[in-house]
């Protein structure tokens, strides 16, 4: 159960030390919201790893220091008189009541989609200009290709099918077949990036995360390829000394294992 006095009493806390931090540590002292973006988003993707190794001591530990970067800015912000730790948790939940009308208000909703539908229209009557405002544009091209798509599919422009995406996707690697033939280099970039959005978009219609998939095929990539490397070494040999054909041998062995 929530024990809500001990969560209160341990965020005061926190705010506590990050005032004795920012007053009393030179390195804390210095620290400017550009020199702690770097680091957020390190440990960002750091809490991005351990949730997919679903090491849940390692995403408690990961969460703590995204919750400090949080403090950080709020109490940066509040020497400048322009917010502070309060401003910004009140903002975020005036804007969570706001976008869901069907929990705070009379609106009625059938499931998970129309929750999506409505809170991209909210935004737009908030004042936003388009619905693909709010992607970052510093995000990595794979994550943003998902946001998009997710925040266009969210105000209707949409396949109906997934079968009409993978009719996509055949159409996208045969325009990029025939570049290839064309030795195009330029329309070549230009039709794979097509091909990698189709499929990606494909993705979403299958339930799939194309970013956490990718990832755990690079993970299962690294360890294949370390015990190539350890039955290498096993043999006293480099991979530069070994055949393709030898390599081959330990790579199906790793797949199987």
């Amino acid at each position: 159960m929530t024990n809500r006095p001990t969560q209160l009493k341990a965020f005061d806390r926190l705010l506590t030390i990050m005032d004795e931090l920012r007053e009393q540590c030179p390195w804390d002292q210095k620290q400017t919201m550009e020199t702690l973006r770097p680091l957020t988003i390190e440990e960002t993707y750091e809490l991005g790893d351990a949730i997919l190794d679903a090491d849940l001591n390692e995403v408690k530990e990961e969460l703590g220091d995204l919750l400090l970067h949080i403090v950080f800015y709020s109490r940066i912000g509040s020497e400048t008189n322009d917010f502070d730790i309060s401003d910004v948790i009140n903002g975020i939940c005036e804007k969570l009541i706001h976008r869901h009308p069907h929990i705070y208000s009379d609106v009625k909703v059938k499931d998970e989609t129309e929750v999506k539908q409505n809170w991209e229209n909210l935004k737009l009557k908030e004042g936003k200009l388009s619905v693909l405002q709010g992607v970052p544009k510093s995000l990595p091209a794979l994550v943003k290709a998902c946001r998009i798509q997710e925040k266009v599919a969210g105000v209707g422009f949409d396949w109906e099918h997934s079968d009409q995406v993978w009719s996509k996707v055949e159409e996208e690697i045969g325009e990029l077949k025939e570049e290839i033939v064309n030795k195009n280099q330029d329309a070549i970039e230009d039709e794979f990036g097509d091909v990698l959005f189709s499929l990606i978009n494909y993705a979403r219609f299958l339930n799939i995360n194309p970013e956490n998939a990718l990832e755990r095929t690079n993970k299962k990539f690294i360890k294949r390829f370390q015990y190539l490397e350890k039955k290498a070494k096993g043999l006293q040999k480099s991979l530069s000394e070994m055949t393709l054909a030898e390599m081959d041998v330990y790579w199906d062995e790793a797949k199987k294992l």
